[in-house]
């Protein structure tokens, strides 16, 4: 667990880290603790437009994806409601929204090691557009690139060899929330 510019004041905590490494089950588990409300951001977007990401990114590609996503989380960010806040996987991909998280919230980064991650693909491939028709190779490469942008954070778990209670208990503790 390290700790990065921790922020004096923060409205939200906001998680990110790779598709799968367990943001929206932390979250969950942290916002309950907290009694503070939750909100995963893909679900979100699919109510908002009444589709699945998988059915957004066929019908109108990662680029509109990307942009929804960033109208949505740049608003959110700004609201001063306690709140957990997960994070798609790429979200961070966008310089606007790194910034917009960074600034307006406490951004805890779930790492997790590519021999632990590529364990749960099986499970996960299905649902995340961006795997589909990628080579293990290629979403090693995919991996490492998006790891590198998730340097930016205030708080790391690591996640190889804790559970999500274990993860959510040592948020809680790290913060003296």
């Amino acid at each position: 667990m390290t700790i990065h510019n921790m922020p004096e004041t923060y409205t939200n905590l906001i998680m990110t880290g790779f598709m799968g490494v367990g943001k929206t089950t932390v979250g969950k588990l942290l916002a309950s603790q907290l009694n503070w409300p939750f909100v995963d951001v893909d679900h979100e977007i699919e109510l908002q437009h009444g589709k699945a990401v998988t059915q957004i990114f066929k019908e109108l590609g990662e680029p509109a994806f990307r942009e929804m996503e960033k109208q949505f989380i740049t608003t959110l960010c700004k609201d001063s409601t306690q709140q957990v806040i997960s994070l798609g996987g790429g979200a961070f991909l966008q310089e606007e929204i790194r910034q917009a998280c960074l600034e307006h919230g406490l951004v805890i980064y779930l790492d997790i090691s590519w021999e632990s991650w590529k364990i749960r693909l099986p499970y996960i491939q299905d649902s995340r557009p961006i795997l589909q028709q990628k080579s293990l190779e290629e979403v090693e490469q995919l991996f490492t690139t998006r790891r590198s942008l998730y340097q930016d954070h205030h708080l790391c778990i690591q996640m190889d060899e804790i559970g999500f209670e274990e993860a959510a208990k040592q948020i809680i503790s790290s913060l003296n929330l």
